[in-house]
Parts: C-alpha cells; structure tokens; sequence
C-alpha cells in the first residue's frame, strides 16, 4: 500500500495546482451541475452530488459557487447538452486506463482521448474492455491522529463502511456509494475532517511497473488526458514500486 499511498499524494498535489489555475474548478462546475441535474439537489439525498461537493470544497471552491452550480443543474436546462462517456484503454504494459468524460462535442473528445493514448505508446480499446476490472466506491480519509484505530474501526462498523486501509499517515473508510452519505455523516457527529472524500473506481486487480522509463509514459499518459477540458476523471491498474517512486522524485 505504501506505493499507493505516494502515487495517491502525487495525484492530490497535482489536483492542488490545477486547481490554483481553475482548470478543475470548471470541472468542479460541470460535474455539480450534472449530478444536481441527475438525482437532484439535495446532496443528503444524491450520493454523487454529496461527493463531488464535498471534493470540491476541499479544493477551497467557496460554497456560493457550488449552490449556484447545484441551482443551475436543477432549475434550468444547463448541462442537458452534456453527454457522459466512459472511454477504455490501455497503457503500455497493457495497464488498463478508464476515462470519463464530459463532452458537447464526442469527435472532438475521442479525438482528443485517441491522440493521448497514441502519444505515449498506448491505444483505445472497445467499450467494455478494461472497464470490468474497476469498481465504483466510495473512499474517505481521516488523519490517524484524529482518532485512535479501535475508535475509527468501530466507527466504521457501525456507519456502514465496508472495510478500512491503515496507511502511515491516515485511515481510509471504504464504503458502497449508497452508503457514502451515512459514513460521512458518521464522521461529522464525530467532528472529524476528512482530508478526501469521494466516490471513484478501484481496480480489482494491479499491473506492476517495474522499468521508470514505463512509469514514465504512464504518467504522461495521465497527465495528458487529465489536461484535457472533457475529461472528469482518469483511472488506471498501475502499481509503483517504492523504488520507482523513489526514481520518479529524483
């Protein structure tokens, strides 16, 4: 788990500086006012809307902008020419990529997903080709300072979680989607803050890279499509050895 752990700070670095230049903010925006679109605007009652709120509060989006996202999704017609589309793929290594997006425009968006994969020595695959292998999930974390483990695992059972990693730094809760709301309610009658709540996609299985040169075009690859104003979200089954996250720092 430890190279989980750093590939997983990495990623939330990255989210932080992107955010600073309002790239994610956008896709903040977007995904609001879809998910309020979708299954309404109480975030009690709307698990997706819930997450996404929560995430993009974490990244300090002030709370005016996102009620206003909430109230454009559910009181007009913004975001009904959006199409949600799940791209699959792979990297080199056969390392599976899952890529949702959000698009007015899917040539220019496959396009632009094609180019990406082709970049960095992967390719598009056919829907339902890697897609199998990750599940959707909801996954809080909690500083393991907050509380000590025996308090955090009882905590768990009790709201519903499904199971709990113990990492270096911080607790993860793993919990279904539709439970996600009653473990992050749980933990605020606790008055614990949660350094990241949200519901994503894990992979069943892991494909380890052991050469940096291979890590290298992973990264790229992610980077790339993560740049890319219709993609919401990218998932991949890579797995980094320390020693190549050691290589990768230096």
């Amino acid at each position: 788990m430890a190279g989980h752990s750093k590939w997983a700070n990495i990623k939330h670095r990255k989210a932080r500086q992107d955010a600073v230049k309002g790239k994610v903010f956008t896709k903040f925006i977007r995904e609001i006012t879809v998910a309020a679109r979708l299954g309404g605007p109480i975030e009690a009652e709307n698990p997706r809307l819930r997450a996404i709120v929560s995430k993009a509060l974490g990244a300090n989006m002030s709370r005016d902008v996102v009620n206003r996202a909430i109230a454009r999704g559910s009181n007009s017609d913004d975001g009904k020419d959006l199409h949600e589309i799940t791209y699959e793929g792979y990297g080199v290594q056969g390392v599976a990529v899952l890529v949702e997006c959000m698009t007015d425009n899917v040539n220019r968006t496959v396009a632009e997903v094609r180019h990406a994969f082709a970049k960095t020595g992967g390719n598009l695959g056919t829907n339902g080709s890697v897609s199998y292998l990750f599940n959707q999930r909801g996954e809080i974390e909690v500083l393991r300072t907050a509380l000590p483990e025996e308090s955090l695992m009882e905590l768990a059972l009790e709201s519903g979680a499904d199971d709990v990693i113990i990492d270096e730094d911080c607790y993860t809760l793993i919990c279904a989607v539709a439970q996600f709301g009653a473990v992050m309610d749980a933990l605020s009658q606790r008055r614990l803050r949660t350094e990241r709540a949200e519901i994503t996609r894990h992979a069943s299985t892991q494909t380890d890279i052991t050469e940096v040169e291979q890590a290298e075009k992973i990264i790229r690859l992610i980077d790339m499509l993560e740049d890319l104003d219709d993609v919401q979200n990218v998932y991949s089954n890579a797995s980094f050895s320390d020693a190549i996250m050691e290589q990768l720092n230096h």
